[in-house]
């Protein structure tokens, strides 16, 4: 793709967020994008919000999971960024029509008590950089298409990460933690959805340890020239299948001794 095409695509994407309505699949109007075709289509996206003011609070990380990187055909993670819009208050509900498809997966949330980049970055830097850990709700939303009715095509990783990983919202639980406080491999949750019961999960589901995840992304980062920094809130990934969240939908995820976390859907 062109850098023009990469600044066309944002601005699309930024309209459909604005207006509440949905563009159709990128990788069927532009056949050749690649990876770094999608994240610079999310950087656009990402300067354009600078733009309009909006600050970053942090980045979340997704594909971390063998099940969902199977079925997207693809080998490794994504990321996208978050913005200060996009926090919510645990047991806040999200006003109707602010997202058009709204989806939940249920999270470790690392906050950053110190700057993290580098090439090597490695595990014990991860823990000697974070702050706390917590239980989180990422929401969920794509201003893209799922499916091309005319051609039966599906949405592609490249639609998503352009997409800014499909991020909406995140929304941390009360609970603080020590990341040497638990083990997050056995950190899981009980995702429900108006009382019963959608989605569970291990954080080990997390390429086998949320950790991890966040050492491949400060790594990621530094590919292109970026940090983590200080009070930065990063999500590990989900070790859930994204959960529906329609009109009047009361999403609780239980994580037992390391605490809970709750959004509601107008």
């Amino acid at each position: 793709m062109k850098p023009e095409e990469h600044q066309k695509a944002a601005a699309d994407l930024l309209e459909a967020e604005a207006k509440g309505a949905q563009i159709g699949l990128l990788t069927k109007q532009y056949p050749e994008m690649d990876m770094d075709d999608a994240y610079a289509i999310q950087n656009a996206i990402y300067h354009a919000k600078m733009a309009q003011g909006r600050q970053i609070v942090g980045w979340k990380i997704g594909l971390t999971s063998k099940a969902m990187q199977y079925a997207l055909n693809i080998d490794i993670p994504d990321s996208g960024i978050l913005f200060d819009d996009m926090v919510f208050a645990c047991g806040d509900t999200v006003p109707k029509g602010r997202f058009i498809q709204p989806r939940i997966e249920t999270e470790i949330a690392f906050v950053m008590k110190s700057s993290l980049g580098g090439a090597d970055v490695s595990r014990e830097d991860v823990i000697a950089a974070t702050d706390y850990v917590a239980p989180a709700i990422e929401i969920l939303d794509t201003r893209i298409e799922r499916l091309d009715k005319a051609t039966g095509m599906t949405r592609k990783v490249f639609d998503t990460i352009s997409d800014n990983a499909a991020n909406a919202g995140v929304v941390l639980g009360h609970e603080r933690h020590s990341i040497e406080a638990f083990d997050l491999r056995w950190v899981g949750a009980i995702t429900a959805r108006n009382d019963e019961v959608e989605e569970t999960g291990l954080g080990a589901g997390v390429l086998n340890d949320p950790v991890e995840s966040v050492v491949w992304l400060a790594r990621r980062m530094a590919h292109y020239g970026q940090r983590i920094e200080p009070g930065q809130i990063i999500l590990s990934g989900s070790f859930i299948r994204p959960v529906e969240c329609p009109s009047g939908a009361h999403i609780q995820a239980d994580f037992g001794p390391f605490g809970s976390v709750e959004i509601s859907f107008a």
